[in-house]
């Protein structure tokens, strides 16, 4: 018998891992959140972390499943649609995503209660789209020494 290696399997869990606990964790920050008083620290924690881990969610599967020209944490944009319109969506499908939703959650949370439980974390959200919005479309063109991104 010798003590060759057997091909490791690799499963779903395994190919889907970070965003399979990412996306548990945004979920168990929801329940937490709903159960509790965002008058207090955990309260107000748990609504902060909400907005915090949408936001890594959305990047997670987003640069998994879109793209964004000239984007170092994009896949390659390879080739053209005929039609320039939405050739340029195709191209900035990422940065168009967010930009769409971020508007979303910026008319919900003009039509809410800023004070409120969930009017804070309506507020909170807008803040990490437009933070994810700035990333997205600044790490095109600016660089950041020592980043192994920007090489």
């Amino acid at each position: 018998m010798t003590d060759a290696k057997l091909p490791t399997r690799r499963g779903f869990f395994h190919s889907h891992s970070l965003t399979i606990v990412a996306s548990a964790l945004l979920t168990a920050w929801i329940v937490l959140y709903c159960f509790s008083d965002p008058n207090t620290h955990w309260g107000s924690f748990f609504g902060n972390a909400i907005a915090d881990w949408s936001g890594s969610v959305i990047i997670i599967l987003g640069t998994k499943f879109l793209l964004e020209y000239r984007s170092a944490e994009s896949r390659r944009v390879r080739g053209h649609l005929r039609n320039p319109v939405l050739d340029f969506f195709w191209r900035h499908s990422l940065l168009t995503f967010i930009s769409v939703t971020g508007l979303g959650w910026a008319l919900l949370f003009s039509k809410m209660d800023a004070q409120s439980k969930w009017g804070q974390v309506v507020g909170n959200l807008v803040s990490e789209w437009a933070q994810m919005g700035g990333l997205v479309f600044l790490t095109k063109r600016l660089i950041e020494r020592g980043s192994k991104e920007s090489n």
